[in-house]
């Protein structure tokens, strides 16, 4: 069933009768029925009012490759192999990852809506149709994973600059790789390497960024979040916010590859949710207790107690209450 002509005429916010979406379309207003069923159960809020019709209240910013495309840097659009929006997929790291097993050496994936989200550590991404963004980039690598210290943390500083790009201010990160508007989660990023863990390689990097989350939606998510609209009480296009996040990503990536995470340190410290902060780093059933000194050179966390300020490689991070020294 392709429910997009229906999806499009409904996204102005407008109420449309069912007949007359019928008359557009060329179809029955009991097939409309059935079409407005199935954007319902992909999360879309089709309003139906007696007299009036159905509408999605506010309406929606739907994706547009060409318009993503034309808003990409000068040049970026030729550091991609390939580039796909689609309307619904299971998980866009997937999608990429099996670009990566067809031989492309890079490959842009993004979607409106992804049934199989997840996030770090097994958690679900929630993703509600049209109202986030959801992409996941294809990159190769030519040294071994070890080469890849830091990136995660590169990754997110790339949405902070996209955001700040498109005048969103207030944004801070967390270690390793989080993107927090008033200690609430704006966009999470997950990382999946293929390939030779010693020699050259291929990266997958997903991007989840909440832009409008819907309130039904948000009642899902098991911990306190946020989206852009929260940030400016308005929001830019999607597709110039998808467009310029790219772009930076990839630019980003590019020095990474040349210059390390060094050039980068004092850009994170800048923007650290916890620095100066006592913080508890847990992996698996390991807590450790300091007070957060940034990241060093190569993006490891720095973490100062009474044992000194040691650093950490992995592992999750949030605020603590507990005395320094226990674990």
């Amino acid at each position: 069933m392709n429910v997009v002509p229906l999806l499009t005429l409904l996204s102005d916010g407008s109420f449309h009768s069912g007949e007359a979406l019928g008359s557009r379309l060329g179809i029955s207003r009991a097939a409309i029925w059935k079409q407005i069923r199935s954007l319902r159960e992909l999360g879309v809020s089709v309003h139906a009012v007696t007299g009036k019709g159905y509408r999605i209240a506010g309406g929606l910013q739907l994706l547009d490759k060409e318009r993503i495309r034309s808003n990409l840097y000068p040049g970026i659009a030729e550091d991609l192999a390939g580039f796909d929006v689609h309307f619904s997929i299971g998980s866009t790291n997937t999608e990429a990852m099996s670009k990566g097993a067809d031989s492309f050496s890079s490959y842009l994936v993004m979607t409106e809506h992804q049934s199989q989200g997840r996030g770090r550590r097994g958690r679900t991404w929630i993703s509600p149709f049209g109202h986030n963004l959801y992409l996941s980039l294809l990159w190769s690598f030519q040294g071994g994973v070890a080469e890849l210290e830091g990136l995660s943390l590169i990754c997110a500083l790339a949405v902070v600059r996209a955001l700040k790009k498109l005048s969103y201010e207030g944004m801070q990160v967390k270690w390793p790789n989080d993107v927090l508007f008033r200690q609430k989660k704006l966009a999470g990023i997950l990382l999946e390497v293929a390939g030779d863990v010693t020699g050259p390689c291929k990266l997958v990097i997903g991007i989840g960024l909440n832009t409008d989350m819907p309130v039904l939606a948000g009642k899902n998510i098991d911990q306190p979040y946020s989206d852009l609209r929260a940030v400016k009480g308005m929001l830019e296009d999607r597709n110039l916010i998808a467009a310029t996040l790219v772009s930076e990503l990839v630019l980003m990536i590019k020095d990474f590859e040349q210059l390390g995470f060094k050039p980068f340190v004092s850009e994170w410290m800048a923007s650290d949710a916890y620095l100066g902060r006592q913080i508890e780093v847990r992996s698996a059933q390991h807590v450790q207790i300091g007070v957060c000194a940034g990241v060093d050179d190569s993006g490891r966390l720095l973490l100062q107690s009474g044992d000194g300020c040691k650093p950490i490689s992995g592992g999750e991070v949030m605020p603590s209450v507990r005395p320094v020294g226990l674990s």
